[in-house]
């Protein structure tokens, strides 16, 4: 055509979809499906092949441990498989009705909470899985029944006059330690041994060992029987093998210094919730089917030691669950749909830890909240976060305009009602994000060339398996769970 000026594209940028047509600038694409980027073009995406022959996929994860890494995974029939375990079809825990599940993984072993997408299931728990194919066992843990029988003993010893109560403790191959058994007095003469029968034995393979506890010496004058009423401590070394059931023990009153009071106040069996993860070595657990504002947290290096007065956090109640919480720059972040606060741990309790209203109009979803990292892959840069108003970029506060500011109109035509079905991944390695859409497709997203809003470029797959989750597996290969199998790209 005479005089006409063509165009020179030298960079694809992807999808647009903000404004009318004309509004499309030349180097992006107002329609776009199935294309992976590569420098100043674009090709057709990877194919798929088959991964694990698992149907009707719901809920994948990664679960690494020290041997390597294995996927979790959830069908619609309520089961969770473990791809590494020795028998990967049989299933390591079901729950018929559960619907989703999350998961977080602590000193090689994972956490697993029974949902139905929004909340905790009713009557159900939080499970431990040791990651060697045998089924997930209820966290925590009750104390023994019955009492000691205690008798002062010939030999000579440490315990000091006065009354002493004694209580057994069980310990689980967890490391958990429940609470006490029902405590027995003894009259000390001082000088003496104590000498311990019937320490109870557990029927449980998980309890391992068996501790004793005791209070310092009550003077016979002021002892008034209550044998609730007095601090329980540790007895150093006074600790049997699950299964023995004699011990003597001699201690001076100077060595009790490891307080058992609080395992009185621990949960036996921790309510399941939508949500698990971590924070300051802690774990989280939220939105339990009778408090869907309540985030548990359990005690420094013991997650399942969750102490039912102290570890809790309350999200200003609104009606709504709570969907996440996400540890970001030593702040841990709880989001509702709407909502975004952030409590600050303080060194004190829990419940001490003061709160900060953040945004009162921007939250997430329950898969909604992915962290991007720095380049050397140790701090945390920015959350991306899918609201919705648009896919977030999050660094203490939410980064305007959106990051998803190119495909606006696209994000707000999604279906509004399965906003719970959304998950985002981040590939930190290759620079891609994965986010799965209410309607089973998968939004690409290539941030190469900068985590910034005009930078990113976006596409749409559509993939024949009616995607439901996304995981990665040996650093960046994507594992595609759905409807018919588990898939890989």
């Amino acid at each position: 055509m005479r005089d006409h000026s063509p165009i020179t594209i030298e960079e694809f940028n992807g999808l647009w979809k903000r404004g009318d047509a004309d509004s499309c600038p030349p180097d992006h694409f107002p329609a776009a499906n199935n294309l992976q980027f590569i420098q100043g073009g674009f090709r057709t995406r990877d194919g798929i092949d088959p991964y694990l022959p698992y149907a009707n996929i719901v809920r994948t994860y990664t679960f690494t441990q020290e041997s390597g890494q294995s996927i979790l995974s959830l069908d619609a029939a309520g089961n969770i498989f473990d791809s590494g375990s020795p028998t990967p079809f049989v299933p390591i825990l079901s729950i018929p009705g559960m619907l989703d599940f999350d998961f977080v993984s602590i000193a090689g072993r994972a956490y697993l909470t029974p949902s139905d997408g929004e909340k905790g299931l009713e009557n159900e728990f939080v499970y431990v899985y040791q990651g060697d194919g045998s089924s997930a066992r209820k966290a925590a843990g009750s104390g023994p029944s019955g009492s000691l029988s205690l008798a002062n003993s010939a030999t000579a010893g440490n315990v000091e006059a006065g009354y002493h109560v004694f209580a057994a403790v069980y310990e689980t191959d967890t490391g958990f330690l429940t609470n006490i058994n029902t405590p027995i007095a003894i009259l000390a003469p001082g000088g003496k041994k104590v000498d311990i029968s019937s320490i109870p034995v557990s029927p449980d393979s998980f309890v391992t060992k068996v501790h004793i506890v005791a209070t310092k010496a009550i003077s016979a004058t002021f002892y008034d029987g209550n044998v609730n009423g007095y601090e329980f401590f540790f007895i150093p070394g006074a600790e049997v093998v699950n299964g023995v059931t004699t011990l003597a023990v001699s201690f001076f009153d100077s060595e009790l210094l490891d307080s058992a009071d609080d395992l009185q106040d621990l949960f036996t069996e921790i309510p399941a919730g939508v949500g698990v993860n971590t924070y300051h070595g802690r774990l989280l657990v939220w939105a339990t089917f009778t408090d869907i504002s309540l985030v548990l947290v359990s005690n420094v290096g013991e997650p399942e030691a969750i102490n039912q007065i102290s570890g809790l956090l309350i999200f200003p109640l609104d009606g709504k669950p709570i969907t996440r919480a996400q540890e970001f720059r030593d702040i841990l972040y709880v989001f509702k749909q709407t909502r975004t606060n952030a409590w600050t741990d303080n060194g004190d309790d829990p419940s001490a830890w003061p709160m900060t209203v953040l945004d009162q109009g921007i939250g997430s979803c329950q898969h909604g909240v992915a962290a991007v990292l720095d380049s050397g892959g140790v701090n945390v840069d920015y959350l991306v976060i899918c609201d919705y108003a648009g896919v977030m970029l999050f660094n203490g506060s939410y980064v305007r305009p959106e990051f998803s500011f190119k495909i606006r109109d696209f994000w707000l035509a999604l279906e509004r009602d399965d906003f719970g079905r959304i998950q985002v991944l981040n590939d930190v390695i290759q620079q891609f994000l994965y986010i799965v859409l209410p309607d089973g497709s998968i939004l690409f997203a290539d941030y190469s060339n900068g985590l910034d809003p005009e930078k990113v470029r976006w596409c749409p797959w559509t993939i024949d398996v009616e995607v439901t989750s996304v995981t990665l597996i040996n650093t960046s290969t994507l594992v595609i769970g759905g409807r018919r199998a588990l898939v890989t790209i």
